[in-house]
């Protein structure tokens, strides 16, 4: 299965997002005002080239992630 999100990934799978798909659309990423480590995964606040935002979760032991429009 491919991700629905497509990462930098240097040391450590999923450093950051770069784009993601939403709705059929691939949405790529202007910017990473927050990020945050959590039980489990880390999260990203994100905003995309056309000013939506949205909040990126990726849980470490289902390998999967979770995408909400904020």
């Amino acid at each position: 299965m491919i991700s629905p999100v497509e990462c930098y990934s240097g040391v450590e799978y999923a450093e950051y997002p770069v784009s993601f798909e939403w709705q059929g659309v691939r949405l790529s990423i202007a910017e990473i005002p927050a990020r945050w480590r959590h039980p489990g995964g880390k999260s990203f606040r994100v905003r995309t080239v056309d000013e939506r935002v949205f909040e990126l979760t990726y849980e470490e032991e289902s390998q999967a992630w979770r995408i909400e429009p904020c």
